[in-house]
């Protein structure tokens, strides 16, 4: 088995990686994700939360640099 890894993109959303991630619902249910990243919303700006879709451009969200 691979390692997971989380990158936090500077003003941007969170990157998972790696094998056999499972991002689930408040009740428990998996969301269906392809592909072997995951792109998660960290602005709260998104239309298709918990994942990023590029919204945090168009309101500007920043962070503070960490």
């Amino acid at each position: 088995m691979g390692v997971t890894e989380i990158k936090v993109r500077a003003n941007g959303p969170l990157l998972v990686t790696g094998d056999n991630v499972t991002v689930v619902d408040r009740n428990g249910t998996p969301y269906t994700t392809a592909g072997p990243t995951i792109v998660l919303c960290r602005c709260g700006a998104s239309a298709n939360k918990p994942f990023c879709d590029g919204t945090h451009w168009s309101v500007e969200s920043t962070d503070d640099g960490n």
